[in-house]
């Protein structure tokens, strides 16, 4: 009886001893051991790649967003600020419907087949809007002309890039709205576009937030005196 409460005793103790090793080396050295190799070698990755203006934090280059103008009275969706550049649509993200005390975005694809009549309904809209926000005097968007990615959205719904095409098709109308030669709009989204990754994977992009970004250096730059 006395040998088994013994070894009963000797277990529980080994196996507490092994808790708190454990929980001391997985839960508390090696976090932070990663953290501070993440930090030294890449801060910028590490802290979630944000983007920066004038000292404040304006996104992530990971995470798409939206460029609105604030939204009036009684409207449900806010017109675009056609000033930016835009990014996908995001037809896929939704609200939580569970948690109230948090106004939450959830990310997510619309799982809508091709053929789907809702699905058609929004790409035709979204291309007449392309066309229409994009189009400037003398130069008329021709639908033909619009990619893919104008008019749908990425499975996530938070894409953080567009197509070089989607990029180029939007340069006179974001040139005009600023006031700035087409030419130096134009070699802003040339400076921005980034290849393949290894030179074969994915295809080239353009990061919206970092091209808006340069894009109101530039707008700043030119107002100066």
């Amino acid at each position: 009886m006395n040998t088994s409460a013994g070894s009963t005793a000797r277990l529980l103790g080994a196996g507490l001893r092994a808790l708190l090793v454990l929980t001391a080396l997985c839960g508390v050295l090696y976090p932070l051991a990663v953290t501070g190799v993440a930090q030294a070698v890449l801060p910028g990755k590490a802290n979630g790649s944000e983007v920066t203006v004038d000292g404040e934090v304006v996104g992530s280059r990971l995470i798409g967003q939206r460029y609105d103008l604030p939204a009036k009275d009684g409207q449900e969706t806010p017109e675009p600020d056609l000033t930016r550049f835009q990014p996908r649509p995001s037809n896929g993200l939704g609200t939580n419907s569970v948690n109230t005390q948090y106004a939450l975005i959830l990310s997510g694809a619309t799982n809508r087949a091709g053929d789907d009549e809702e699905l058609i309904r929004r790409v035709t809209d979204a291309k007449a809007a392309v066309v229409a926000d994009n189009s400037v005097p003398g130069h008329p968007v021709d639908p033909a002309d619009v990619p893919p990615d104008a008019v749908t959205s990425s499975g996530s719904g938070l894409d953080p890039d567009i197509s070089p095409a989607y990029a180029a098709l939007q340069v006179r109308r974001v040139a005009e709205r600023n006031g700035l030669p087409v030419q130096e709009v134009a070699e802003l989204v040339r400076d921005h576009t980034e290849g393949r990754i290894l030179g074969f994977v994915g295809e080239p992009r353009v990061n919206v937030l970092a091209l808006n970004t340069a894009l109101r250096e530039l707008v700043e730059e030119d107002a100066a005196p």
